[in-house]
C-alpha cells in the first residue's frame, strides 16, 4: 500500500462518518462548525483520504448521536460480497438513497411497504433486456 492509497479502515470510517451526517440532514460545512474544522477536511474525512484523529471522532459521535463503535461497525465483510455493499453503502449514503429510506421507513402499513418492494423488484426485472416485462410475475394484489 502506498501513502497515496486511503487505508480500508479510513474508507469505512469516511462512509460511516457521510452516511450519519446525511441522515441527520447536516452539511459538510454545519457538521466542520461544530467539530472547529472546514468543510474541506469533512470531505477529505468522508472520502478517507486523511485519518480522522481519535479526539475528532469522538467530537463527532457525540455531535451525531452515536457511540464510537458506530463508525466501526459492519467493517468485516467477506471478500466476495464487498462490492455489493460497497454500491449499496454508496447508494444508502447518497441524498437519493436517505430520501428514499426516510419515506419508505415512514411508511407504517406493511402491506404497503411489500407492495413497494414487489414493484421496485418488478421495475428492476423490467430494466433488464434479458427479461420481458410480459414475464414479470407480480405477487400483489395491488399491482395487477
Amino acid at each position: 500500500m502506498t501513502n497515496a492509497t486511503p487505508h480500508q479502515i479510513d474508507i469505512h470510517v469516511g462512509k460511516r462518518l457521510r452516511s450519519r451526517r446525511l441522515v441527520l440532514g447536516l452539511s459538510q460545512e454545519k457538521l466542520g462548525d461544530h467539530l472547529g474544522i472546514t468543510f474541506q477536511q469533512i470531505q477529505k474525512y468522508e472520502k478517507g483520504t486523511n485519518r480522522i484523529s481519535a479526539s475528532k471522532l469522538q467530537a463527532a459521535a457525540g455531535v451525531l448521536g452515536v457511540p464510537v463503535t458506530y463508525f466501526f461497525q459492519d467493517q468485516q465483510v467477506p471478500a466476495t460480497d464487498l462490492q455489493e455493499v460497497d454500491e449499496i453503502g454508496a447508494f444508502l449514503s447518497s441524498r437519493d438513497g436517505v430520501t428514499l429510506n426516510r419515506a419508505f421507513t415512514s411508511i407504517k402499513s406493511k402491506k404497503v411497504r411489500q407492495t413497494i418492494i414487489t414493484l421496485t423488484k418488478a421495475l428492476a426485472d423490467a430494466d433488464d433486456p434479458n427479461i420481458r416485462i410480459d414475464d414479470v410475475e407480480l405477487h400483489s394484489p395491488y399491482l395487477r
